[in-house]
């Protein structure tokens, strides 16, 4: 049961890497840039959650939601004064441009919070430690079944943008080849 147990887990801990993962191969398929601030930016996301959660006590899905259309406008921004620039000058700035942010990004959250570890705890209810026992000795967790399931929704939503829209249709066109696509 033990060995069913781990695989399980590294499914449930693959999806969450499979998702995380998604955005850095679009942006390298479109853009041909390797975003090193990537991670970064996804904790400055769960960081914005944990203070949203923290200063008005509103669960970890309200803030999500909260926290999402920040991140995107963030993002954006990113994008226009950042990236846009660098990708005009030579195929190394971009790397160093967003290597320079991944370390503001984690010095300013440093600066900020702390390096202690920081966590939503209680207020993710019971979902962080949740598990339904299917036999004796093997257990699976609520978050690893829900994780999972994000990241089959997402898979499945970028499948269907990536092959049914025009934006979808473009962005595959720009990956393959860019000089074409244009």
């Amino acid at each position: 049961m033990n060995l069913i147990n781990a695989i399980l887990q590294g499914i449930f801990l693959g999806a969450f890497y499979a998702v995380l993962a998604c955005g850095l191969s679009i942006m390298f398929g479109v853009m041909r840039i390797i975003n090193l601030a990537h991670g970064d930016l996804a904790v400055l996301g769960a960081y914005l959650m944990l203070v949203v959660v923290e200063h008005t006590g509103v669960s970890p899905l309200i803030a999500f939601v909260a926290a999402l259309p920040l991140m995107i406008a963030f993002g954006y921004v990113l994008h226009v004064i950042v990236l846009e620039r660098s990708i005009k000058s030579s195929i190394l700035t971009p790397l160093l441009a967003t290597f320079g942010l991944s370390i503001v990004i984690q010095n300013v959250l440093q600066l900020t919070f702390s390096p202690d570890v920081r966590s939503l705890g209680g207020s993710a209810g019971s979902l962080t430690t949740a598990s339904w026992q299917v036999v004796s000795g093997l257990s699976i967790s609520a978050l690893g079944v829900v994780i999972l399931a994000v990241a089959l929704v997402v898979f499945g939503a970028l499948q269907l943008f990536l092959s049914r829209t025009r934006a979808g249709w473009m962005m595959r066109a720009t990956a393959e080849d860019a000089d074409a696509a244009e």
